[in-house]
């Protein structure tokens, strides 16, 4: 028997409302709130939040020993090469070579790590 349920998924970041606005892009959903405090609920799927967090220093990937990894988004895409335009057009960077076959690593404009991953 579960002790709890995941209700919401919060990234730390220096501005909530530009980064809700590049997931919201990234899956689609509805962007709502100001300020310190931004959800994104996104359709068919958990609702991501983000807060504001202006001293924040990005995991430097792959890196363990400068600000290790905490945790990272696994996105699933049907087209990688389409995904991975995309994505860079909206101010992801690449984080290592894509292997071409089943997932691509990158960071948000926060600096937060997240895979397109091969469906």
């Amino acid at each position: 028997m579960a002790l709890a349920k995941l209700g919401v998924v919060v990234l730390d970041c220096p501005d909530p409302r530009a980064l809700a606005a590049f997931y919201a892009e990234v899956l689609g959903g509805t962007v709502e709130g100001e300020g310190d405090w931004v959800d994104l609920t996104v359709p068919g799927g958990p609702a991501l939040a983000f807060q504001r967090a202006p001293g924040l220093t990005a995991p430097e990937w792959p890196r363990a020993d400068r600000n290790a990894q905490q945790f990272h988004l696994d996105l699933t895409v049907a087209d990688l090469d389409a995904a991975e335009r995309g994505v860079l057009a909206l101010g992801a960077k690449p984080l290592a070579e894509p292997d071409g076959k089943s997932f691509r690593v990158y960071t948000d404009p926060a600096g937060h790590p997240f895979c397109l991953c091969a469906c």
